[in-house]
């Protein structure tokens, strides 16, 4: 592993930017604020009023899948690629430009929102490392639902705790997760899950994957078929203090705690870091070893990269090259 010490320069300027975020905190986040599109910009950077409850851009509003993907489109960047999958367990590769990844959600969006998914509506995201995982992901967001994507590698009793406590209104899984000596199938754990909830979700909607495909029952729609029949949704506006997702603490000491991250602060900080610390600009290729099921890959995987126009990759084996 090679590692990349800041020059003489680059410490300056970081030592200097440091200084500013102390002496002059709400001029400094209001700036860094504007790398972020906004259709009500925000005149505070933070509300300290109820402390420790503190709110980011209480004044802001914004959707976070069109920093994403929308404004990269309009501003002559539709061709750029967005997403690189590469998956040794299935030996394929796919990439997806910012247009294309710009349709897809969109289109899985309207999936959702055909389903009665709206605003404020939670939606469990049960998947792989599958570039439909990001695509359930910034629908959620594309339409202000609230995303909490869990692991795959969870059993019945830690989704079903997850079930009770979230509400989903729909959960998307994938019929499998492929492991490089296994296959698990995730339909049976989530219909075991299910059984011991008081909580059921409207609908359970399912990727089929071709090395192990689900039986569907009645409450289930199939991924393809279902967005198929959908129309394009638009991005809906937040508040930059609504809930982008809950992700659950994994519960090892006790009941998984849900931590809600809000959507202006975390649009905001994550684009800054891009840049300031890791040295990463538009048109940069960056890959994050994590999983979507951790807190690393939502921010690193799906949501920096994208949000500063990068190229991403996600990457589906359990053993790194």
């Amino acid at each position: 592993m090679m590692v990349r010490y800041p020059n003489a320069k680059e410490h300056s300027m970081h030592a200097e930017s440091y200084q500013r975020s102390l002496e002059d905190p709400e001029g400094f986040w209001l700036e860094a604020a504007q790398a972020i599109d906004w259709t009500r910009t925000p005149t505070q950077a933070l509300d300290a009023s109820k402390a420790p409850f503190y709110r980011w851009f209480p004044d802001g509003e914004l959707n976070t899948a069109f920093n994403a993907l929308d404004r990269h489109v309009r501003d002559g960047r539709g061709e750029q690629t967005a997403l690189i999958w590469d998956s040794p367990v299935t030996d394929s590769v796919r990439r997806f430009t910012y247009a294309e990844l710009l349709d897809e959600v969109a289109r899985f969006a309207g999936a959702l929102a055909s389903l009665g998914v709206g605003k404020g509506d939670r939606v469990i995201v049960y998947m792989p490392m599958v570039p439909e995982a990001a695509v359930a992901m910034l629908a959620c967001a594309r339409l202000g639902a609230v995303h909490s994507v869990v692991f795959g590698g969870f059993a019945p009793k830690e989704l079903a705790a997850r079930i009770e406590d979230a509400k989903p209104k729909v959960i998307v899984a994938a019929s499998c997760g492929i492991e490089p000596t296994r296959i698990v199938e995730y339909k049976p754990i989530i219909d075991e899950a299910l059984a011991s909830t008081a909580h059921q979700p409207d609908k359970v909607v399912v990727l089929q994957r071709e090395r192990a495909r689900a039986d569907l029952g009645e409450r289930d729609a199939d991924w393809a078929e279902l967005v198929a029949k959908a129309s394009p949704a638009g991005p809906v506006p937040v508040a930059a203090t609504d809930p982008l997702y809950i992700l659950y603490t994994s519960g090892t000491t006790g009941k998984p705690k849900g931590v809600v991250r809000d959507t202006g602060g975390h649009a905001v900080a994550l684009a800054w870091s891009m840049g300031a610390i890791y040295d990463i600009q538009p048109g940069d290729v960056w890959w994050t070893a994590s999983d979507v099921g951790w807190v690393v890959g939502h921010s690193y995987i799906v949501y920096a990269p994208l949000l500063i126009g990068a190229t991403t990759v996600m990457y589906e084996d359990k053993h790194p090259p």
